[in-house]
């Protein structure tokens, strides 16, 4: 069972062989792509329970793999690939914050925000699903900051507030908290 739940984990993480070596043409490399990610986002939706969701993320990243074997892109099909990637990023993210009984589930739903933000800083999905990562890890001024860029971003987002009103109220318990320690130290 623990070697089961190892080799979940490594697939999860995109860490499973990868021995496709082929040079693929545009269409036939994007068709792989465009069915493992399809395939990912059905598992996604049907999800009931973890080991779905670990399913989904390790089908996210097998489109993920064979999305970093295009070659010789025109501008456009570079602009098409950019946006697969950056969906395939907030999809894996969030299958991270469903992953629960995994210990670094927090982690790889950051880095996994941190790379789609790295293919656009103005992503507000991915700023909001670093947030929600950052609160539950108890990183409530990071949260907060990508929040505030986020509401920039997006001044219309009804999820943004909600989620600002929560980590401020934990930062708000934290600072009371030192407060409080703070006063029986020197009082």
């Amino acid at each position: 069972a623990a070697s089961a739940a190892a080799a979940a984990e490594k697939a999860a993480n995109g860490e499973d062989e990868d021995h496709d070596q082929r040079r693929l043409k545009y269409p036939d490399r994007l068709r792989l792509v465009t069915k493992n990610k399809e395939e990912g986002t059905e598992l996604f939706k049907g999800a009931v329970d973890i080991t779905q969701f670990r399913g989904a993320c390790a089908r996210y990243n097998k489109a993920l793999t064979h999305a970093a074997k295009f070659v010789d892109l025109s501008p456009d099909q570079k602009e098409e690939v950019t946006s697969i990637k950056l969906s395939l990023h907030l999809n894996i993210a969030m299958c991270w914050l469903k992953i629960t009984d995994a210990e670094n589930h927090l982690d790889q739903a950051i880095r996994s925000c941190d790379e789609a933000l790295a293919l656009d800083e103005k992503c507000v999905k991915a700023l909001f699903r670093r947030a929600t990562a950052r609160e539950q890890k108890g990183l409530y001024d990071e949260a907060k900051n990508d929040l505030t860029k986020a509401k920039e971003l997006d001044p219309d987002d009804k999820a943004v507030p909600k989620l600002m009103t929560r980590v401020e109220a934990q930062i708000a318990r934290q600072k009371a908290k030192e407060k409080k320690m703070y006063g029986k130290m020197f009082g």
